[in-house]
């Protein structure tokens, strides 16, 4: 450094005031930190940047020591600065309309989705029905979305039809003198009653036939039968359910898991009640299974019901009396009810 150079500084050193000197010293230390970065080209962080920025609000001769970058810059990034605060102090802290709660939300979508031919106005409607205020604009948000045209589903339409869906099928009873008896059974899908019954040892298509007659003697023939390819349903049997207005459902061959609900009940007959009892003859089976649905229809809980039985029984409380038991099936199962 010259002489001239040396005199300078020390000239400027005493002339500057000393918080002058302070802020000049401090920036361009700053400068030269950004310099001795790695990278090729020196990049100002966050951090240099507000501390440029606070120099240029504090300090009026920023401008003769700022050499990385243009002033025009400092002031750019300002002017960002001061919309970012004022963006952050003038904030919502809860932007918008006040969402609905959470129950109407969620009942929203429950009735959209389990009415799909329901429209808003409906929705709309029926959440009045129930206490609640929602706006036209808050239904369709909160409503679900169908892709396709609204259709029922699977599970409706069954509902619709189950009660024209009759089944029918026939089970093996050995006696004491080890004959066979045939067991004809009539089952409702509805509410999976047993309409008709009755047993032979010797079963034909006109036998078969007079008890799809017995079973719904007046304009009580349902739509739909579901059964099997059993050879003993003949020509006599179809031509019968035809002019009874029945429409034959035949399941595939082999495949009894195509008339479930037929097929379930026998297993319950077998289950709950014939593989305990030798059975005498056909009078003997027939009284038996009069017992075993007496207690099918009216007292036994099924899961598909919701878990009560045919024949719908009330809960009862506590408050009507104790718990009693009666013996039903010859005392392999019994029902429980309260006394008063």
């Amino acid at each position: 450094m010259s002489w001239l150079r040396i005199i300078v500084v020390v000239v400027r050193g005493l002339l500057l005031d000393r918080a002058d000197l302070a802020a000049e010293n401090l920036a361009l230390r700053q400068q030269l930190a950004a310099l001795q970065h790695k990278s090729k080209r020196p990049r100002l962080r966050k951090c240099d940047r507000i501390l440029w920025v606070w120099l240029s609000r504090l300090w009026s001769s920023w401008r003769s020591v700022l050499v990385i970058v243009q002033p025009e810059t400092v002031v750019r990034w300002h002017q960002q600065g001061f919309k970012l605060y004022w963006r952050w102090k003038s904030r919502s802290r809860r932007p918008g309309r006040p969402k609905i709660d959470a129950e109407i939300r969620k009942l929203i979508r429950r009735m959209s989705s389990e009415n799909p031919l329901w429209g808003t106005p409906r929705i709309r409607s029926e959440l009045r029905l129930l206490g609640y205020e929602a706006s036209k604009a808050t239904v369709d948000k909160y409503k679900v979305r169908h892709r396709k045209p609204p259709s029922q589903t699977w599970r409706t339409f069954l509902d619709n039809h189950v009660r024209d869906i009759v089944a029918v099928d026939f089970f093996t009873v050995p006696t004491a003198t080890f004959r066979i008896l045939f067991c004809f059974v009539v089952l409702r899908h509805d509410r999976r009653m047993v309409v008709h019954f009755n047993a032979t040892a010797h079963p034909t298509a006109e036998w078969t036939a007079q008890q799809m007659v017995e079973a719904f003697p007046f304009d009580e023939a349902p739509r739909f039968l579901i059964r099997d390819r059993d050879s003993i349903y003949g020509e006599f049997f179809r031509q019968r359910v035809k002019h009874m207005g029945i429409e034959e459902v035949l399941i595939a061959p082999r495949s009894p898991w195509q008339n479930p609900y037929a097929e379930r009940l026998i297993g319950s007959i077998r289950r709950e009640c014939l593989n305990h009892i030798v059975v005498l003859n056909e009078a003997h089976v027939r009284r038996i299974l009069a017992s075993y649905f007496a207690y099918y229809h009216e007292s036994r809980a099924h899961l598909s019901l919701e878990c009560n039985a045919p024949v719908a029984r009330r809960v009862e409380h506590p408050s009507e009396g104790k718990v009693i038991s009666i013996p039903q099936v010859g005392g392999l199962h019994h029902r429980y009810r309260r006394a008063a």
